[in-house]
């Protein structure tokens, strides 16, 4: 996993630290459940992959419509909570469109998040979705509320 320094510098943390928190997230997840991995995290840019395979398919035998949205929107999920002060706020998807342009039976497919809009309450993120040849899946736009974290101490 590649990470910005800025992260480490933004949240106080070690990069071991920090990579311990992450995978923390991952646990008992729909993240974990389908094989989703953390490949960059950079405040303009998260990189993650997905396999395609039963897990992620439609009875059809291909990448299921919903595994692409869930890829989405957990790249730009996990793109505004670097951008956030996590200890104060949470980021929770709050709309999100998919437009699938590409089916896939098998390998991998990648998300990269880039952020369109990145305000104090809401943040919105161009998610593309890509295969091994980068060749277009599926491209979805995702708006993330900024909530107060309701695991804050008051």
């Amino acid at each position: 996993m590649i990470v910005a320094d800025e992260i480490f510098q933004k949240l106080g943390m070690q990069r071991d630290e920090f990579i311990h928190l992450m995978n923390g997230k991952r646990e008992n997840t729909a993240m974990q459940t389908l094989d989703i991995e953390y490949m960059e995290l950079a405040p303009d840019r998260v990189v993650m992959t997905m396999p395609v395979g039963p897990k992620t398919h439609q009875p059809a035998g291909i990448l299921h419509g919903g595994a692409s949205v869930l890829l989405a929107e957990t790249a730009a999920s996990i793109a505004s909570f670097i951008n956030i002060d996590s200890k104060k706020y949470a980021a929770v998807g709050l709309e999100i469109n998919a437009n699938h342009i590409k089916s896939k039976s098998g390998g991998i497919v990648t998300a990269v998040a880039t952020p369109l809009h990145k305000g104090r309450k809401t943040m919105v993120w161009d998610v593309k979705i890509t295969d091994e040849l980068n060749k277009l899946i599926c491209v979805s736009r995702c708006t993330v509320a900024i909530i107060d974290n309701p695991d804050a101490k008051r």
